[in-house]
């Protein structure tokens, strides 16, 4: 108490640590005498001078004075240390008033006390063993006593050390607002090249190079973005070979054409409470199948700038793809359907390209399968009808392609016809391509990438019809689409036959399996009108009294229309969630 009132006129952490400073002349000079003192003489003379006892003769005896002594001498280190850097928390971040800070003050004057407290029963014990060099040191109470204030001041600690972390989870936080909100400002700003935008989102130090090159594998700076148009690729760990290949093939496909030529960087985004040694090989992995840029390590992204993605751009789970100018304006915020649509005519990747592109495009064969396979177009080139069809049930499939092939010879009409498979079913599409290769129904994606680019650039013109507002009451395409997509999520299978680019009929399958078994009924006018045309004509006066049509899109993907009608009647669908976890 004298002490406190000596140092009235300090602050607390000055308290402490001018009493742990005056503590260490003392506590410095006994240790150093008495260790030294066995093996050097001057330290030994000046041990028989003050009186200090021997320690190598009274080792056992003195063991748990200094055990107890050094314990407490730690802990009230440790909460000097603590009450100090409480003092150093930035004040523009965090006040006094602020919850865990005041809670913090209030604990603290009580802390300095039992710091101050604990240095005086350790110099009380230092100055005891002083004058005992001769003496023998039988007691433990004043060891005991030691240990006790340990104890207490240990515990103290902890509360300290608890509330020093909420306080650098507040500032933490805030810090990550303002830089959050700093980078909504640089979006809103004016820049004559994109490296401000670029360095707020990657990397804004100079200490390391952040960027891989996935062609050479050798590290690279954020300078050889400088002034280029540049595709972010965010996505999780999650993501599938099948993109990267589509990807690295537009990607080789730009960097051979200058006119137009971007460069591609993928941003991971990692949760790192789950980070682990598994992770970490499937971020090296999917990197090593790159052959643009990536971050060296997903954790150089800062917080803000994983906040400004999620909640500005609307990632959550599926990949997308953000477009920035050479100034490092947004072109896109997910470029992604654009690209899946039209790989690299959609550059610059502007939402005024995106409509530029959209009118020139009507519903037609060339739309459905343009860039998967150029068999397909070389068949209607040809003059042949072309039928697409799919789904994955083998028993339909097999009296389908065997019924359409006695239809075509019957009618002597040249017919083609490709399987197209059923969306998101990676591996059992694998098995029906070994099951199409024993059993020879008919043309076959030989591999799995096509049929997932298939329903991929579907669901891309749906979204991307949706972020331009239309509506399956006034756009073609977008109806055409939706039908499509909703005989996917039946049962059985469906049918689309083609006859040149834009003339179509389609049906789910037991509707096209029975038009075609009645092709006596409609035969006569397929001179007339065409197959195709007589097809539907038929479908028309055929329709079923029952039907039941699913559409399924993937919810992560974001603008999932709040109206859909059926394709088939045009009444509003229902509205059903539905949580999916396939393990194939």
């Amino acid at each position: 108490m004298v002490l406190l009132g000596y140092m009235s006129s300090y602050a607390w952490h000055a308290k402490v640590v001018l009493t742990l400073a005056a503590f260490a002349v003392i506590f410095g000079e006994f240790w150093l005498v008495a260790q030294l003192s066995a093996e050097n003489t001057l330290a030994k003379s000046v041990a028989l001078l003050k009186q200090l006892p021997d320690l190598a003769e009274n080792f056992m005896s003195l063991k748990p004075h200094f055990e107890a002594l050094i314990r407490l001498v730690k802990a009230a280190m440790e909460v000097t240390t603590c009450i100090v850097q409480f003092k150093e928390l930035p004040s523009e971040y965090i006040s006094e008033d602020t919850p865990p800070m005041s809670v913090a003050s209030t604990h603290i004057p009580i802390a300095s006390y039992w710091v101050i407290r604990s240095i005086v029963a350790c110099a009380s014990q230092i100055a005891s063993l002083i004058g005992t060099r001769n003496e023998s040191i039988s007691s433990t109470t004043e060891a005991w006593e030691l240990s006790s204030l340990a104890h207490k001041v240990t515990s103290i600690h902890e509360h300290l050390k608890n509330q020093l972390i909420l306080c650098y989870q507040y500032i933490d936080d805030k810090r990550h607002i303002e830089a959050f909100h700093n980078l909504t400002r640089l979006f809103e700003t004016v820049h004559v090249d994109n490296m401000k935008i670029l360095r707020a989102l990657i990397y804004a130090k100079d200490d390391i190079l952040p960027l891989v090159d996935g062609t050479t594998k050798s590290r690279a700076s954020l300078e050889v973005l400088r002034r280029k148009h540049v595709l972010l690729l965010i996505s999780d760990l999650d993501l599938s070979q099948e993109e990267i290949l589509v990807l690295d093939n537009l990607y080789k496909d730009a960097r051979s054409r200058g006119d137009t030529h971007y460069e591609m960087v993928w941003i991971p985004v990692v949760d790192k409470a789950v980070w682990n040694d598994v992770n970490k090989q499937k971020f090296e992995y999917l990197q090593s199948l790159m052959a643009w840029y990536s971050v060296c390590d997903p954790f150089i992204i800062e917080p803000s700038a994983v906040k400004y993605i999620k909640e500005v751009w609307n990632f959550s789970k599926t990949a997308i793809l953000v477009a920035l100018d050479p100034q490092g304006r947004l072109s896109s915020p997910n470029a992604v359907h654009m690209i899946w649509i039209w790989g690299n005519l959609a550059f610059p990747f502007t939402s005024e390209k995106e409509e530029s592109l959209w009118k020139q495009e009507i519903w037609s064969l060339e739309l459905l399968v343009d860039g998967i396979d150029p068999t397909v177009l070389e068949w209607m080139a040809d003059g042949k009808l072309v039928c697409l069809y799919g789904g994955e049930d083998l028993e339909w499939i097999e009296k389908f392609t065997a019924t359409a092939l006695s239809v075509a010879k019957a009618g002597k009409f040249q017919l083609e016809m490709v399987y197209v498979g059923k969306s998101n079913a990676k591996e059992r599409m694998q098995k029906m391509i070994k099951t199409f290769n024993t059993r020879k129904f008919s043309y076959f994606w030989p591999n799995v990438t096509s049929i997932w680019f298939f329903w991929t650039r579907l669901e891309s013109m749906l979204y991307s019809k949706l972020q331009h507002g239309r509506t399956v009451e006034n756009d073609e395409v977008m109806s055409e689409v939706m039908t499509v997509l909703s005989f996917d999520g039946s049962d059985r299978g469906w049918a689309i036959f083609c006859n040149g680019a834009t003339e179509m009929a389609r049906a789910k399958g037991d509707s096209a399996l029975v038009c075609l078994q009645d092709f006596d009924k409609w035969k006569d006018r397929v001179e007339e009108e065409g197959v195709v045309q007589a097809m539907k004509d038929y479908l028309d006066k055929n329709k079923p009294p029952h039907h039941c049509n699913r559409l399924i899109l993937p919810g992560s993907t974001g603008g999932i229309p709040q109206k859909v009608v059926c394709a088939e009647c045009g009444r509003q669908m229902e509205k059903y969630f539905m949580y999916r976890c396939c393990v194939e």
